[in-house]
C-alpha cells in the first residue's frame, strides 16, 4: 500500500470515529423523515427514570380517546405537535388522540390547557396497550397553576359556589314583591361579591297551571316609564344563572349574577320573567338603588357551611 492510500485510510478512520457518537445518538432517537423532506421529526423515547420524575404524564393510544376535564371553563388548548389530534368538545373538556401508532413510551408532545384563571401542561406519552391509556382524566386543583387573566373577574366555578351558598341561605329581604294572576314573586337576598351583584329571587305558582319560563330579562330603566316619552332603557345581560329549569308548578328559586353598577335614584333595576304562552303571565320585580345599597357582603362562613353540608 502506497503512502497516499495509507493517509486516506487513516483519515477515513478518524472521520468515522469522530461521527460515531452522533450516529449512535441518532439511532437511539429513531429519527425519520416525513412528507416534507426539509423537516426531520425526532421520536424521543422516555426512559423509566424520566417517566418517574415527570410531574404530569398522560398515556394515550390510537384506539382510545382521552378526555381531559378542567374544573373551570377552558379558554385555550395548545397542542405542541402534529402527532396529537384533538379539540375542545365542551366548555371544560378537551379530547385528544395520537395520530397513529408510535413506539412504546414515545413522547408524542405536550398539551397545555388554559382556563379562566389557571393553566396546566401535560406530557403526552404513547403506549401500545389500550388498557394503559387514559380515557378520562379530571384535573385536580393541586395540579393547576394560577395566572392573572384581566378578562375574567371571577371564574364561573367560583361564581357557582357563591350562588349555591346564597341559594341555600335564609331570606333577608321582604320589601321587593310582586303578585298577579296567581303568581307571586319575591327577592330573597342581594349580595355584592367582588365586581358582581348576586340577586336571589323566588317565584310561587298558586294555580294548577304549570308556569313555563320563556325568558328572564333585567334592565335599567326610569321609575316613571309611563310619563317619560324620552326614557332610556338599558338592557343588562346576566353573566350567570344558577337554575336552568324552564318550568315549575309550585315554587321556583334562582340566583342571577350581573356586573356591579351604580345608577341614579330616578332609575330602577327591573326584572321581567315572562311565560312561554301566547298571552303569557309576566312577573315584574323592581329593585331600587336603596335596595342595592343595603346588599349584604358575602360571609365566607356561608361557603364553609355549604361545603360541610355537601360532604355529609
Amino acid at each position: 500500500m502506497n503512502s497516499n492510500m495509507k493517509t486516506m485510510t487513516k483519515t477515513a478512520a478518524i472521520l468515522i470515529m469522530a461521527i460515531m457518537p452522533g450516529l449512535n445518538a441518532l439511532a437511539q432517537q429513531d429519527t425519520v423523515f416525513v412528507a416534507n423532506r426539509d423537516t426531520v421529526v425526532t421520536h424521543y423515547l422516555l426512559s423509566p427514570k424520566e417517566i418517574e420524575s415527570a410531574k404530569h404524564i398522560l398515556y394515550v393510544n390510537e384506539d382510545v380517546t382521552t378526555h381531559i376535564i378542567m374544573p373551570e371553563n377552558i379558554k385555550l388548548v395548545d397542542i405542541s405537535t402534529a402527532k396529537i389530534v384533538g379539540n375542545q368538545c365542551t366548555d371544560n373538556m378537551v379530547r385528544i388522540k395520537p395520530r397513529g401508532r408510535m413506539s412504546e413510551n414515545e413522547l408524542a408532545g405536550t398539551v397545555t390547557v388554559i382556563g379562566e384563571r389557571h393553566l396546566v401542561q401535560y406530557e403526552i406519552v404513547y403506549t401500545g396497550m389500550p388498557t394503559k391509556a387514559i380515557s378520562s382524566y379530571v384535573i385536580s386543583q393541586k395540579e393547576l397553576n394560577r395566572y392573572n387573566n384581566p378578562d375574567v373577574l371571577m371564574p364561573e366555578r367560583e361564581m357557582a359556589a357563591y350562588a349555591w351558598a346564597i341559594y341555600s341561605s335564609k331570606r333577608k329581604f321582604n320589601n321587593i314583591r310582586y303578585s298577579a294572576n296567581g303568581i307571586r314573586a319575591v327577592v330573597n337576598n342581594i349580595y355584592t361579591i367582588g365586581d358582581y351583584f348576586f340577586i336571589d329571587y323566588s317565584l310561587y305558582n298558586d294555580t294548577k297551571i304549570k308556569y313555563d319560563i320563556d325568558e328572564v330579562r333585567i334592565k335599567l330603566t326610569d321609575k316613571k316609564e309611563a310619563k317619560a316619552t324620552n326614557s332610556q332603557t338599558i338592557e343588562l345581560t346576566p353573566v350567570y344563572m344558577l337554575n336552568h329549569s324552564r318550568s315549575f308548578k309550585g315554587a321556583y328559586r334562582n340566583v342571577m349574577v350581573i356586573e356591579k353598577l351604580t345608577f341614579p335614584d330616578e332609575k330602577v333595576l327591573k326584572m321581567e320573567i315572562s311565560e312561554n304562552q301566547i298571552s303569557g303571565r309576566v312577573v315584574y320585580l323592581s329593585i331600587e338603588y336603596a335596595d342595592i345599597l343595603h346588599a349584604d357582603g358575602f360571609s365566607e362562613k356561608m361557603l364553609k357551611d355549604l361545603t360541610s353540608y355537601q360532604n355529609k
